[in-house]
């Protein structure tokens, strides 16, 4: 008894313990999270020194602080908000048309197989054009209007979610098929009830690929066709000669991406709460 009580007095001050008296151990998620910000703080110490030390011409990239600076002075101009507003609007409007149009398209031509063998030559030749080389037509046809950026946005986007939807629908269970049939279910309730769900993974991935696609093309389209936004604030900050502002707009663009892709992400975890994928993704 006397060495029981002893072997608990002595344990050593200050270690924590975790449930049924095992070591407390940090996550995994935080582990991530803090090998990711010593990865970024490692990235912000180099485009740091490297200019200062002359290992690379600071004309062509100035340090890190430089950037920051201009990032803080851009952040206080109403133009750069006004800029951010103009491509988020398009991107969203895009966004919503190509996801809309994806899906109905999808789902009516996945479930009609004369429908889907007719189009599927059409759509394996449409699919593989860069939205890019659509640029001279949107130009010509909307100039430099929001309407030639919604064309490149949703043209490329369009494809992310249709190509999805068509490997969802042709993804349904045959005896699920069957079920639904020998209990004379209609074509819709065979749509709400059994493709649907099968189908649904598969549109979330392809709305996740088509959101970082259409700001893709939503920023191209600024930079090269002039539309307003923060491609055009970039080329404007290029031709001007300013470089420490042209990086931090790419930085604002870099982080719109991330952003989109995490909003994205929890977006599809919400939907497929449900799934296997999801919760073996949660374990």
């Amino acid at each position: 008894m006397t060495s029981a009580i002893t072997s608990v007095k002595t344990r050593p001050a200050g270690t924590g313990t975790g449930s049924g008296g095992a070591p407390a151990r940090r996550g995994p998620g935080t582990t991530v999270a803090l090998r990711g910000l010593a990865g970024l703080a490692g990235l912000v110490a180099v485009l740091e020194v490297l200019p200062r030390t002359g290992a690379v011409s600071a004309d062509y990239l100035p340090p890190a602080s430089e950037t920051g600076r201009a990032l803080w002075h851009l952040l206080a101009e109403s133009a750069f908000w006004t800029a951010l507003g103009d491509t988020l609007t398009g991107w969203g409007l895009g966004l919503a048309i190509a996801v809309v149009g994806g899906v109905v398209a999808g789902v009516v031509i996945g479930s009609v197989p004369v429908l889907r063998a007719v189009t599927a030559s059409t759509i394996e030749f449409l699919r593989p054009i860069p939205s890019v080389a659509l640029i001279p037509v949107a130009v010509l046809l909307y100039g430099t209007d929001l309407e030639s950026k919604l064309l490149l946005v949703v043209y490329a986007s369009f494809w992310q979610v249709l190509v999805q939807v068509l490997a969802g629908t042709q993804d349904v269970d045959p005896v699920a098929e069957d079920t639904a049939r020998s209990y004379h279910m209609g074509s819709w309730g065979r749509v709400r009830y059994v493709v649907w769900p099968t189908a649904l993974p598969y549109v979330m991935t392809g709305v996740r690929l088509a959101a970082t696609v259409a700001l893709v093309l939503a920023i191209t389209a600024e930079l090269v066709i002039g539309a307003p936004g923060l491609g055009n604030q970039l080329a404007v900050a290029q031709t001007s000669g300013a470089v420490p502002r042209v990086y931090a707009l790419v930085l604002v663009t870099g982080l719109l991406g991330v952003a989109v892709n995490l909003v994205a992400r929890a977006v599809e975890r919400r939907a497929l709460h449900w799934h296997q994928s999801m919760r073996r993704e949660g374990q």
